[in-house]
């Protein structure tokens, strides 16, 4: 459930705010002020740029200040101008591969001329406003891409930290490891093995001491120990070489062919473009799951972040910088630093470029093993098990797999090229396989075809639907969402041909769970005469469908005058419901995606048994008969399509991002109103979405037992106490009688005593629904009831603790059914305010 809140301009009830005649104009609005967290932020962030950017200059073979002069331009360019203001900018592990081919094939200068033409390509993009088209590229490619270059970048990087030099190619890298193993170089080995050693356990420091040594960024500490005991122990290693600026290599005019250049400017364009977008799309769900920052920070402007991303290009590579795109881990690490605005990106480029100036002694000291481990880490680190699994749960796979090996051995732009045909390839076989199957059972022969049925199915079609004999009766059913004009004329012409030899056609819409009319006969007949007639034996609404509301028929039972009996106490269904049998193929197919409505005009919905008649449920009664419709329904409709994720929950176990507390009420289903499927939800329903307080006399352990496993077990991130309308719980406390007898339920409601007191008392602000007052004194105790169950959960201790650790989020929500609208609490100075959630805000 997303804890979405509406712009407050949304209101037309907000009174607007004028000035007085003679008050002086307001000011113009500022840029952001710079405040103390984007300060220790921006610290953070250059404690980690600064090794990584000189150990990805390293590891592409250019000048170790390229790397320097990328960080600072990022920081400060990017984040000037840039369209992500959390984003940061600067020497990438992605691009090394890329860097380090064009460095060894054009120079160092050529490179850097690549790299300002580069981002005048992005600029050019930008103006265009196409950033948003570089996001249709399959996450599988990309995923692929970054494991195939984080391979590289270990592969060749594994010959530093054994004390050796690294070739140009994997290949050639592969080939002469074994006999890099053998001459190994002790001191490199140690330097790298305690780098990646401080780089692991660092942030695994358990306690609170670790907690407050954690702030210290991993990869300063690793690099910082290794090159400190290396200086103890005097090992003569390679260290860093910073030449004077005044030597610095700047940008000079290209030189080679015009094709290659060409081919290098696109491959830099394209990889700088889709990593800086993806990141920014990144950053903003970072941002999203911190409330205290999603109302500060805008969404990223992805064509604006391209143009930055173009700006910086082309003054990177005229001042002799690598190129530059948005970057993970920095990104990642100014977020979780509490950063509040561009200013930290911003001031991370000024402290780098501080660095560059005043600290070259210190940076002298670092070994390039440690560098080298350093950047293998974050290598290994792209080939990330988490986007394996992603992909192959999406059955992509395949795609992701041959992008890698492409990007290995071949080059970026040809790996890229690779996963491109693969996804098409992928996308056309998934689009042509239809399987077709025939079976006979009962003398009812059915036709089963699953997938799209376009023009290169048809023969496949014709030749299963001509074993159906002419005359039968045929049950065709159409599991797929798509029909092109050929099949549709073969599927017609063969219907048309059976109907006339005294056959029946039943179509049927597995996808939506309905029967597309009924059989269809000469004159519209049975074959064994008698008139068609609507079925009303099933429901024709399913789960993980488009949920409509439903007009269920039970079968009648008993005799006449039990059936005249229940005619009193049934709901008569909307006379747009009223049923038509579809005269030809066309309006069947056309009926394929909504729900059929059962039932003639007039057909009723048995509401309870009559009063006269009691008696228990057994297998022939229409509950029981409908329960098991259900689960019959389910199994055939809704269990092929959630099989495998069921599989995975089982394999995997449960873990559920949010706890969701709510009333037992039938009208309230959760998992519709929140969109949420198997997994994502914990669950607990009672009698008024009451918590409980701990340690009270009597109390309920059933609901502490379950807040306290979803904290301590689960560990679940949001907890949201969901309250509605017409709550029955609601309206008994209100009408409730102190000297009836104790029974269960008025045991259990004096839990809610506590919201009608606070409803009671006239110092308190009265909860507001989107900016009016409650309806009437019910609904004011259901908005009530649930900041009060809100206080009685930051009660338990697990709960507490959560908070104050900042691994938890409480939310209040309130849901009008009628009005089938959904309201979320939100902390405002004149009181609490449940502000409706609207289409506009889950999408803003």
């Amino acid at each position: 459930m997303s804890a979405c809140t509406p712009t407050r301009h949304d209101d037309p009830h907000r009174k607007e705010h004028s000035h007085e005649p003679h008050s002086p104009p307001s000011p113009r609005p500022r840029g952001p002020r710079l405040t103390g967290a984007d300060v220790s932020a921006s610290i953070a962030v250059f404690l980690i740029a600064l090794p990584l950017s000189l150990g990805i200059a390293l590891a592409t073979g250019a000048p170790l200040q390229a790397g320097l002069v990328a960080a600072a331009v990022g920081g400060v360019v990017v984040g000037r101008l840039g369209g992500a203001p959390l984003q940061v900018s600067g020497p990438a592990a992605g691009l090394t591969v890329v860097t380090a081919e064009l460095i060894h094939r054009y120079g160092w200068r050529t490179t850097c001329a690549i790299t300002v033409l580069a981002g005048l390509a992005q600029l050019g993009l930008g103006l265009l406003r196409v950033a948003r088209t570089a996001l249709a590229v399959s996450p599988a490619i990309v995923h692929g891409m970054l494991a195939g270059i984080g391979v590289t970048i270990a592969v060749a990087q594994l010959h530093i930290v054994l004390g050796g030099t690294p070739h140009s190619s994997v290949l050639l890298n592969l080939r002469d490891l074994p006999a890099q193993l053998a001459q190994v170089q002790t001191a490199a080995l140690s330097v790298s093995a305690l780098t990646l050693c401080l780089l692991l356990a660092w942030p695994r420091l358990p306690g609170r001491a670790g907690r407050l040594l954690r702030v210290v960024p991993a990869p300063l500490v690793a690099v910082t120990g290794a090159t400190t005991s290396a200086a103890f122990l005097g090992f003569g290693l390679p260290k860093v070489d910073l030449p004077s600026w005044s030597s610095h290599a700047l940008a000079g005019l290209p030189e080679g062919p015009a094709l290659g250049l060409i081919a290098a400017v696109l491959t830099i364009t394209l990889v700088c473009s889709v990593q800086s977008l993806l990141g920014a799309v990144a950053v903003d769900k970072m941002v999203a799951a911190r409330p205290a920052l999603s109302g500060r920070v805008r969404r990223a402007d992805l064509d604006r972040e391209l143009l930055g991303q173009g700006a910086a290009n082309v003054v990177s590579g005229a001042l002799g910088g690598l190129p530059i795109a948005g970057v993970a881990v920095r990104s990642t690490a100014n977020v979780n630093a509490g950063a509040v605005s561009r200013n930290s990106t911003m001031l991370h480029g000024v402290l780098v470029v501080i660095a560059a100036l005043l600290m070259v002694p210190v940076l002298e000291l670092i070994p390039l093993a440690s560098l080298a481990a350093l950047v293998m880490a974050v290598g290994i680190q792209m080939v990330s098990l988490h986007h394996i699994r992603t992909v192959t749960r999406h059955r992509e796979v395949l795609v992701y797999a041959v992008t890698t090996v492409g990007v290995v051995f071949l080059g970026v732009l040809e790996g890229v090229a690779l996963g491109i045909g693969m996804a098409v390839a992928v996308a056309l076989h998934r689009l042509t396989r239809t399987r077709i199957t025939h079976h006979e059972k009962e003398g009812v022969h059915h036709v089963h075809v699953r997938g799209q049925l376009t023009f290169l199915a048809v023969p496949r079609l014709s030749r299963t639907l001509h074993l159906v004999p002419q005359g039968a009766h045929a049950v065709v059913e159409l599991d797929g969402s798509f029909m092109d004009h050929a099949a549709y004329e073969s599927l017609q012409d063969w219907q048309n041909t059976q109907t006339a030899h005294g056959g029946t056609v039943e179509l049927v819409g597995r996808r939506t769970g309905v029967r597309i009319g009924e059989p269809t006969g000469p004159a519209g007949l049975h074959p064994d005469g008698g008139t068609t007639a609507p079925d009303s034996s099933g429901c024709r609404c399913h789960p993980w469908t488009p949920w409509r509301n439903h007009q269920c028929a039970i079968p009648e039972t008993g005799g006449p005058a039990q059936r005249n009996n229940a005619e009193t106490t049934t709901a008569r269904a909307p006379e747009d419901t009223e049923h038509t049998e579809p005269s030809d193929l066309a309006t069947k197919l056309d009926a394929l995606g909504a729900p059929e409505t059962p039932g003639t005009p007039g057909a009723t919905v048995e509401a309870s048994a009559p009063p006269s008649s009691p008696r228990a449920p057994d297998a022939t009664t229409p509950t029981t008969n409908q329960l098991a419709r259900g689960i019959s329904a389910f199994q055939r409709n809704t269990a092929p399509l959630v099989r495998s994720e069921l599989a995975r929950l089982a394999r995997e176990g449960q873990q559920p991002s949010q706890l969701f507390l709510t009333c037992a009420d039938s009208r309230l289903v959760t998992s519709m109103i929140t969109s949420s499927g198997p997994g994502d939800l914990f669950v607990v329903r009672n009698v008024g979405n009451l918590v409980p307080p701990p340690g009270e006399e009597s109390g309920d352990d059933s609901v502490a037992a379950a807040i306290e496993y979803a904290v301590d077990v689960l560990r679940v991130r949001s907890i949201t106490v969901c309250g509605h309308s017409g709550c029955g719980a609601m309206q008994a406390l209100l009408a409730a009688d102190q000297d009836t007898a104790q029974t269960p339920l008025r045991r259990w409601l004096r839990h809610g005593r506590p919201s009608v007191a606070r409803m009671a008392d006239e110092s308190r602000p009265a909860a507001r629904l989107a900016g009016r007052a409650a309806a009437d004194t019910v609904e004011q105790l259901c908005l009530t009831n649930v900041i009060q169950q809100l206080e009685h959960l930051r009660a338990h201790d697990s709960v507490s603790r959560a908070l104050r650790a900042g691994e938890l989020e409480l939310h209040g929500m309130y849901f009008h059914v009628g009005e089938a609208q959904a309201y979320l609490l939100s902390e405002v100075h004149e009181g609490e305010v449940f502000d409706h959630v609207g289409v506009a805000d889950l999408t803003a």
